[in-house]
């Protein structure tokens, strides 16, 4: 977990631009338009809004919410997989639409799109953040933190 300012903003960013990349690829895929192009079109206002959301509103109460439940804070694990099982309900939940309304509008069918792109989208965000990107970004995290510690000696 990150213990200052600096940690934190590397770990959101790297967070925040993998999983953007890795669901704008999947969509990307499942709707058979996957182009480098057109991710990399996709993937900067994604990653924007993504990283705005993740420091101003899904962040602050995943944090919040996964601390009110029953878990053994002194068993990290436990804290990790409640706090980022919650910021993938949180973040799907609002890029979801972001994806909706950026790629076929608002339409008489807009819930019916929004449900069908969050239930498609949670089934790939959740194992992407539990199996690659967050285990990555906490060693890269890592790395960082002992860099700084080396540093310091």
């Amino acid at each position: 977990m990150p213990t200052n300012k600096k940690e934190g903003i590397i770990f959101t960013t790297l967070m925040c631009f993998l999983m953007v990349l890795g669901m704008s690829a999947y969509n990307l895929l499942i709707h058979q338009h996957f182009t480098l192009s057109g991710l990399l079109i996709g993937l900067v206002p994604g990653f924007v809004v993504a990283f705005i959301l993740d420091v101003f509103v899904v962040g602050v109460y995943a944090k919040k919410l996964a601390f009110k439940l029953p878990i053994n804070r002194e068993k990290k694990w436990q804290a990790i997989i409640a706090i980022s099982c919650l910021m993938v309900l949180g973040m799907v939940t609002f890029m979801s639409m972001f994806g909706v309304i950026m790629e076929i509008g608002i339409t008489s069918h807009i819930f019916s799109d929004y449900l069908t792109a969050w239930r498609m989208n949670f089934i790939a965000a959740l194992p992407l953040q539990l199996l690659i990107v967050g285990p990555f970004s906490r060693m890269v995290l890592q790395k960082v933190q002992m860099n700084a510690k080396a540093a310091l000696s």
